[in-house]
C-alpha cells in the first residue's frame, strides 16, 4: 500500500512540476552555530550592509584576476558597490518590505555610470553595478556616448503604497549605433540630465533578459499584470558566451506594456584566460570558499572518492555481455571514452558481500571534485563542486501529519551532486552560490548564505536523496497548496565534509593542459543500472480506491506519463550534465 501511495504522489509531482510546499528554514541550532556577518551602519530602507565573515586573502599574483578593472575591448569596466539612495518603496515585494533604488557613488575618475541598482529591503545591502570608461582614444567612434533623450518607463505617482516620495524609472534613448544597458532612477518627474548615464556602442553589447529573481512589485508576489522589477542576465550564458551583465535590473510593466530593450555588455576581446584565476589562485579560492556539507543524523549513504568506489569492487557492464562484468581500474582507465552516452555501458555495485559496505560510502576518504569555468564574458568564475555517492537511498513521503517509508522506490546506484560557487573576477569576492536540488536548484546570494566558519558556506544534504539546501529543515516537494509530497529532510547530524580537504581540481579547460582530467570524467555512460518497476497492477489497484474528481484527475495524470518515467535511470557523470558547459538553471 505504501508504494501505491508513493506512485500517486510521484505522478502528481510529474504532472504539476516540483514546488516547495514547505520551504526550508534554519533550525534553532542553525541560527546560532552558522552565521553571516553584517555591520550595523543604518541605511535608508535597508538595515545593514553585508560583508563576508572574514577578510579576503591576498590572492597569489599572476594574470588579470582580481585586478579591479576589465577591458572588454576598448571599454574598460570597473565595479562600484558604494551607493546613494534615490528612492524606496516601503511595502510590496518580499516580506512586504519593499525595495530601494540606488545610484553608484565614488565612481573612479574617468568612468561613467551605465545604470542604476536595486535590491529588496528584506536583506542586507550587497551588490554592485559596473561603470565604464572609453579607452579607445578614438573620438570619432567612442565606446560610450550620452543618451539623446529619456523615455519614462514607470512612475510610482499612481500607486497608493508606503514610499519615500515618488520614484521614476527612465530608459535612456541611445544615439544611432549605441544601446542602453541600464535604467536611470530619479525622485523627480524632471528628466535626468544627459550626462547622468552613458550608452554603449552596439558591437560591445549583447541580448539581455530577466534572470527570474524578483526584486520588487507593489504586491507581495509577482503578478504578470502588474509592474515588477527583476534581476538581469545575458540571454546567452554558455561557457564561451561573451555577454556580461552590469548588475542592474529589468522591469516588466504589465501584460502588453511597452518594452524598451536594454542590452548586456559584451566582451569583444574573446580570450577569457587572462581574466580567470591561475592554478595557485584556484587553490586559494577553494581553501577560502570551499563549502562545508552537513549530513542528516540518520543518513546511511555517505560520499566516497571515485577511486575508493572502483577499488572496492565496482563493476563495468556492457549491453549484450551482462554476465561478464569487468572490474574497474583504480583511476578508471579502462572505462570507455566514447564521448557520448549510448546506453550500452553502466556501472554497478560489487556482487560479493562487500556490496552493503560500499553502499555506505567512506566519508573519511571522500573527495570533492572541482570544475573551474568562466561565466558572463569572464566577469565571473564558476567553481562547480561535485560530490560522488555510491548509493542514493529510498524516497519518503508526507501526507499531512503522516510520514511514509517508500521501500526501495527511489533507490539507485551512483549519485552525483553539486553546488556551484560564483566568484567575482574583479576582486575575488564570493557573489552567490547555486544549490542543486533534484533536477532543478536555487541561486542564493552571498549576503543570505549561512557560513560554517570563516567564508565557507554551509550546505545541508537531504536524507537519502543528497539534494543540497542552504538551510536545515524540511522541504516538501509536491503539488501546490496541499501538505503532501516527497520529503527532503536536512539536519546537522554531526557528520561533516569540508570539501576543501582532499580537494581535487578535475577540469579547467581555459588553462589548457595545466589540469589533467581523470579518465573517469570522460566516461559518458551510466553510473548505475536502470531499475524497472512493474506498476500496472498497482496503478489499477490505486484507481479502484479513487473516487469523484480525484479519480478523474488521477486518470488524466496517468495518461500523460511516458512509460520510461516509471523506471529509475542510472545517473550520468558530471561532464554529461548541461551545466558543465552552460549556466545553472
Amino acid at each position: 500500500m505504501h508504494s501505491l501511495i508513493f506512485i500517486f504522489f510521484n505522478l502528481l509531482i510529474i504532472f504539476n512540476g516540483p514546488t516547495m510546499a514547505e520551504s526550508s528554514s534554519p533550525s534553532s541550532s542553525s541560527s546560532s552555530k552558522y552565521h553571516h556577518v553584517s555591520d550595523q551602519r543604518k541605511l535608508a530602507g535597508i538595515q545593514t550592509t553585508f560583508k563576508l565573515p572574514s577578510p579576503l586573502p591576498n590572492w597569489p599574483p599572476g594574470g588579470g584576476f582580481a585586478g579591479g578593472t576589465i577591458d572588454l575591448g576598448g571599454l574598460q569596466v570597473s565595479q562600484v558597490s558604494t551607493f546613494n539612495k534615490i528612492w524606496a518603496a516601503n511595502e510590496g515585494g518580499f516580506d512586504d518590505l519593499g525595495a530601494t533604488f540606488f545610484d553608484p557613488v565614488s565612481i573612479p575618475q574617468g568612468f561613467s555610470m551605465l545604470g542604476s541598482y536595486s535590491q529588496p529591503n528584506n536583506m542586507p545591502l550587497f551588490g554592485h553595478v559596473l561603470v565604464g570608461k572609453d579607452i579607445t582614444n578614438d573620438p570619432s567612434n567612442p565606446t560610450l556616448k550620452p543618451p539623446i533623450n529619456y523615455t519614462l518607463v514607470w512612475s510610482s505617482e499612481a500607486f497608493n503604497i508606503k514610499k519615500d516620495g515618488d520614484g521614476f524609472i527612465w530608459f535612456p534613448n541611445p544615439p544611432d549605433g549605441y544601446r542602453a544597458v541600464g535604467y536611470v532612477v530619479t525622485n523627480s518627474s524632471d528628466k535626468p540630465t544627459f550626462d547622468r548615464v552613458r550608452c554603449v556602442r552596439s558591437d560591445l553589447t549583447d541580448s539581455l533578459e530577466s534572470d527570474g529573481n524578483w526584486i520588487w512589485g507593489p504586491s507581495t508576489s509577482a503578478k504578470d499584470d502588474e509592474f515588477n522589477v527583476y534581476g538581469s542576465r545575458p540571454t546567452n550564458r554558455s561557457v564561451g558566451a561573451m555577454g556580461a551583465p552590469i548588475g542592474g535590473f529589468v522591469v516588466q510593466n504589465g501584460i502588453g506594456g511597452t518594452t524598451l530593450s536594454l542590452a548586456s555588455l559584451k566582451n569583444l576581446k574573446g580570450s577569457l584566460g587572462s581574466l580567470m584565476p591561475n592554478l595557485k589562485q584556484i587553490e586559494t579560492l577553494i581553501q577560502t570558499y570551499s563549502p562545508v556539507v552537513y549530513f542528516h543524523p540518520d543518513e546511511p549513504y555517505l560520499p566516497s572518492s571515485v577511486d575508493w568506489f572502483f577499488q572496492n569492487g565496482a563493476l563495468l557492464y556492457h549491453l549484450g555481455n551482462e554476465s561478464n562484468p569487468n572490474p574497474i581500474n583504480p583511476n578508471g582507465s579502462n572505462l570507455p571514452q566514447v564521448g557520448s552516452n549510448d546506453d550500452t555501458y553502466w556501472l554497478d555495485l560489487p556482487k560479493d558481500d562487500s556490496k552493503e559496505r560500499v553502499k555506505q560510502g567512506n566519508l573519511q576518504d571522500a573527495n570533492a571534485y572541482f570544475h573551474i569555468k568562466p561565466m558572463y564574458g569572464g566577469l565571473f568564475t564558476d567553481i562547480a563542486t561535485w560530490i560522488f555517492y555510491p548509493f542514493n537511498g529510498a524516497s519518503r513521503a508526507k501526507i499531512e501529519f503522516i510520514n511514509i517509508s517508500l521501500g526501495k522506490i527511489g533507490e539507485h546506484v551512483g549519485d552525483w551532486e553539486h553546488v556551484t560557487l560564483r566568484i567575482n573576477n574583479f576582486n575575488g569576492e564570493l557573489h552567490s552560490m547555486f544549490f542543486s536540488e533534484h533536477n532543478w536548484g536555487t541561486w542564493v546570494g552571498a549576503s543570505v548564505l549561512l557560513y560554517a566558519f570563516r567564508n565557507k558556506p554551509a550546505v545541508f544534504s537531504s536524507l537519502h536523496s543528497h539534494s543540497s539546501y542552504p538551510k536545515s529543515g524540511l522541504v516538501l516537494i509536491g503539488p501546490k497548496g496541499v501538505d503532501i509530497g516527497l520529503r527532503d529532510d536536512t539536519e546537522d547530524g554531526g557528520k561533516v565534509m569540508d570539501t576543501g580537504v582532499r580537494a581535487t581540481v578535475v577540469a579547467a579547460e581555459y588553462l589548457g593542459s595545466a589540469v589533467v582530467e581523470p579518465p573517469w570524467l570522460n566516461y559518458f555512460g551510466k553510473w548505475g543500472p536502470k531499475i524497472e518497476y512493474d506498476l500496472d497492477k498497482e496503478i489499477n489497484a490505486l484507481k479502484k480506491i479513487m473516487f469523484g474528481i480525484l479519480k478523474g484527475a488521477f486518470e488524466q495524470i496517468v495518461k500523460s506519463i511516458p512509460a520510461e518515467v516509471l523506471g529509475e535511470e542510472g545517473p550520468t557523470g558530471p561532464k554529461v550534465k548541461n551545466n558543465w558547459s552552460g549556466d545553472e538553471m
